[in-house]
């Protein structure tokens, strides 16, 4: 069963058909949109600020979302993919954006709409992620710009496969009805 818990008397709240694998931990100041999907392994720890998530995110398997005591919250927008393993740290996520397995985004980075950061990338504290474009390396920089189809190819497939990939633990679901 998943670890689902209050931090600080404040209670994750889920929006509908989410997704949190059997083994996942939420905790504290945790609100996230429709159809999010938290999977295997994935720690998403709101205990020293908050954490929002719009609609359609899946935190893959290993993953960790966290924020900044009294400082940097994260916020993540709608239709997002966060890799396997992946860290996302007291940041702004905007909307159609896809980390990669592995990447390290850092306190006060923000990544903006239509973007993808490679597997592995660590993005340094306070980059600003321009819309539309890759970043990758250690440290992250943009190495190109986005297509339109690989915006509505890679961006969005991902996050619609995860939509499909969580009804088929339907039965299994350890988010709370809200």
């Amino acid at each position: 069963m998943a670890i689902i818990l209050p931090v600080e008397g404040k209670h994750p709240q889920f929006g509908k058909d989410c997704f949190v694998a059997p083994n996942a931990t939420v905790v504290g100041d945790v609100v996230m949109g429709d159809g999010c999907s938290i999977w295997f392994s994935a720690v998403v720890r709101g205990d020293v600020h908050s954490i929002k998530m719009g609609n359609k995110v899946n935190v893959q398997d290993g993953a960790v979302i966290h924020c900044t005591y009294q400082k940097n919250p994260t916020e993540i927008g709608n239709n997002v993919s966060i890799g396997h393993n992946a860290l996302v740290h007291g940041c702004i996520v905007q909307d159609d954006v896809l980390i990669g397995m592995g990447a390290i985004i850092m306190d006060r980075c923000i990544i903006h709409s239509n973007s993808i950061i490679a597997a592995g990338a660590v993005l340094l504290e306070g980059t600003v992620v321009e819309a539309g474009s890759i970043y990758a390396g250690v440290p992250a920089r943009k190495v190109k710009d986005i297509s339109k189809e690989l915006i509505h190819g890679e961006i969005n497939r991902i996050a619609n496969n995860y939509i499909k990939y969580a009804s088929w633990f339907s039965e299994h679901n350890d988010a709370p009805e809200q």
